[in-house]
């Protein structure tokens, strides 16, 4: 153990210039906060500094304490809603999952100060060149995935519905493709997606209902430096919904890809485990993989959306870098399945893979 600094208990709240306000009063009500805050717990105030933002408007900050560091989250109420974290983060912690703890949450002003589950990520220390070493970490996230289905409720987290399915789907059309790519959406084009997006729906709506967190991803694990289990974040936007959904994103990640005999691997263990621990999980290896990666492909679509939106609008143009990614997962997918044969043309028209006759799209 090392001799922790000596708690200031809310001298100088002020946070220090590392940390950037665009609102003064904003920046105000935080310092004031802070002050009211740190004596409880043992804050030292004025070593406030940035730990990590994300694709919303929340933002993190690291400040250290007497013993360890503390996580603070600033999300402003006009943008974010902190409640869904706080409710999931209480479902985590009774399964049995790591997940940061809410030590103090301000709801009217959107401050919350969390425990602190270390700055590395899975994501920071995995080489796709090298599966096999990956493979421990992911059977510690697999582990870590079915404590979370198996707390499993109805009626606790909202349903990942048709309705939800769909307005997900819209993105790569509205985002993607119009936005970003300049393409119509109309004619045969328009025809193709709405047939693709009414058999995904389809598909993945058969899967049976657990609870999913919905970015579960190395960038979302955090690394214990003492060989504890893995930590779990960003989970705020947990729904009840198909089964499918957190494994294959686990497999297809969003900034790292793996070659196809360590995905298979990887599923085929966690199906194992699932079966094991009475998880609704297909009997048929193959048919439950089929379904993963359905459900994979709405993802790779939502997610192409997404990062063109935060592109675009948000002014958040490194995520679009990645979309190449998930073009990839999208036509190899849609390369597999006969009845995505049309999609998988249209993606190559787009994106100029090999030239196509059959849309002769207009630019917007």
């Amino acid at each position: 153990m090392t001799d922790s600094p000596t708690p200031e208990a809310g001298a100088n709240a002020q946070a220090p210039g590392a940390i950037a306000w665009n609102d003064a009063a904003r920046e105000r009500a935080f310092s004031e906060w802070l002050a009211r805050v740190a004596p409880a717990h043992q804050l030292i105030a004025s070593s406030v500094r940035p730990a990590s933002a994300d694709a919303s408007f929340r933002r993190y900050f690291r400040i250290d304490a007497a013993q360890g560091s503390r996580i603070i989250m600033d999300a402003p109420t006009d943008k974010e809603d902190s409640a869904p974290f706080v409710k999931v983060a209480a479902l985590m912690a009774k399964a049995g999952v790591k997940a940061p703890q809410v030590l103090n949450w301000d709801a009217p002003q959107g401050f919350m100060l969390l425990d602190d589950l270390g700055s590395q990520t899975l994501l920071d220390v995995l080489d796709p060149a090298q599966p096999q070493a990956a493979l421990p970490a992911f059977e510690d996230a697999t582990d870590a995935l079915i404590a979370w289905q198996l707390a499993s409720e109805p009626n606790v987290l909202p349903n990942y519905d048709e309705a939800l399915l769909r307005r997900e789907l819209a993105l790569f059309p509205d985002w993607y493709l119009a936005r970003h790519r300049g393409v119509a959406v109309e004619g045969k084009l328009a025809q193709t997606l709405a047939s693709t997006f009414d058999a995904v729906v389809r598909t993945n709506l058969a899967s049976p209902s657990v609870f999913v967190h919905r970015d579960f991803m190395p960038r979302n694990l955090m690394v214990d430096p003492a060989g504890g289990r893995l930590g779990v974040l960003d989970f705020q936007d947990a729904v009840y919904g198909p089964i499918t959904y957190d494994i294959a994103c686990l497999t297809r990640d969003a900034f790292l890809s793996w070659d196809e005999e360590f995905v298979l691997d990887v599923t085929v263990r966690y199906w194992q485990k699932a079966r094991k621990a009475g998880l609704p999980v297909d009997d048929d290896f193959g048919m439950f993989y089929r379904a993963v990666e359905w459900m994979g492909l709405q993802r790779h679509l939502k997610v192409a959306g997404i990062f063109a939106r935060l592109t675009l609008r948000d002014g958040k143009p490194r995520y679009l870098a990645d979309t190449p990614r998930f073009i990839g997962y999208i036509r190899a997918t849609a390369s597999r399945y006969r009845e995505l044969t049309p999609l998988l043309r249209l993606v190559d028209e787009v994106e100029g893979i090999h030239q196509q006759s059959g849309y002769a799209f207009g630019r917007v």
